[in-house]
């Protein structure tokens, strides 16, 4: 009789912790407890694990949320929760579909699209009082899943990729999301609108300076694709101690000046007084731009600016060529005699 009953105490808290297991098994296979997404992904599990059964994306505290909630705008997808005061037969879930409407008990389709929550509240109010259903509905809105809406950023960003938002961003919030420009960001920013758009493109044209409000101005709605352009190249070449190709960082100005510094400077052999500048036009042909470089090495003359593409050409000397090489041979010599 004691055996049975030890046995029967070793048996049911085993039992329990296989139960619990298998519990515990099942919720990490799915039916646990949300997990919160990033707001920068592409195709992250992050992103995937905030969707619903009916591809919506839950609300969380990573999501890019206008500055006023308030302005936010209802869409195609926002699944909302309604509570009717002293009316609680008709508080339920309401799904804005295609057409932007919602289907409410008693009063049937609403349109409450590119409505804010204020406006829609007002107008299902309007409609049960039309409805003579109520004489005084007091609607309260809340937003229980919103629908999948991102912006993409590509180019010369630290991440790029999808960033979720609810409502029109301003381009320097969109690209501070995606971790800032890179080193090798230039002044043009593309931006490309979702389809029924106009204008399909617009091109940005900004500066790095402090005093530079164009990224705060301009607004990224959801559904753009915004690209950050790689700066352009200035090649140097000729007479210089590593010729090259540089890209035209800090905002994508760069002068002769720069250039040159960049190329680790001009060689001994170089014909500095020959230096130029050759650039193609937008019509194909080629222009020659003398520099005064000696003018501009003394300070008298601001160095030139450069354009992508330009190519900064340094000629060689003949005359200091030979000069040059019979100096080196002979240095080479002395130092030779001297070391044996």
């Amino acid at each position: 009789m004691q055996r049975s009953n030890l046995g029967r105490a070793w048996v049911v808290p085993a039992l329990t912790g296989i139960l619990a297991l298998s519990s515990w098994s099942a919720m990490a296979q799915g039916n646990g407890a949300p997990k919160v997404g990033g707001t920068s992904t592409f195709d992250s599990p992050g992103a995937a694990d905030t969707q619903g059964a009916t591809g919506r994306r839950r609300l969380t505290t990573l999501t890019a949320v206008p500055e006023d909630f308030a302005n936010l705008k209802l869409a195609p997808g926002f699944l909302l929760s309604m509570d009717v005061y002293d009316a609680p037969e008709l508080s339920t879930n309401l799904s804005v579909d295609a057409q932007g409407n919602v289907i409410v008990p008693m009063v049937g389709s609403v349109h409450v699209g590119d409505e804010t929550m204020t406006e829609a509240t007002a107008s299902i109010e309007q409609r049960l009082k039309d409805g003579k259903i109520l004489n005084s509905p007091q609607v309260s809105l809340n937003i229980s899943q919103y629908a999948g809406q991102n912006v993409s950023v590509l180019g010369e960003v630290h991440n790029p990729g999808r960033i979720e938002l609810l409502a029109p961003h301003s381009l320097e919030d969109v690209i501070a999301l995606a971790g800032g420009e890179t080193e090798l960001a230039g002044d043009v920013i593309e931006i490309r609108h979702a389809p029924g758009v106009s204008p399909q493109k617009e091109m940005i044209h900004f500066s790095r300076k402090s005093d530079d409000t164009t990224l705060d101005d301009v607004k990224v709605r959801p559904g753009d694709t915004v690209t950050l352009r790689k700066a352009g190249i200035v090649y140097v070449l000729g007479g210089v101690t590593r010729p090259g190709g540089y890209v035209m960082q800090e905002g994508g100005e760069l002068d002769v000046a720069q250039a040159l510094s960049m190329a680790y400077g001009t060689t001994l052999n170089a014909a500095v007084s020959s230096m130029r500048v050759i650039r193609k036009l937008p019509d194909g042909k080629v222009e020659e731009i003398p520099i005064a470089y000696r003018d501009i090495e003394k300070g008298k003359i601001p160095a030139p600016r450069l354009q992508a593409e330009d190519l900064l050409y340094v000629p060689i000397s003949k005359v200091k060529t030979l000069l040059t090489t019979g100096l080196l041979a002979s240095t080479s010599q002395a130092a030779l005699y001297v070391y044996h």
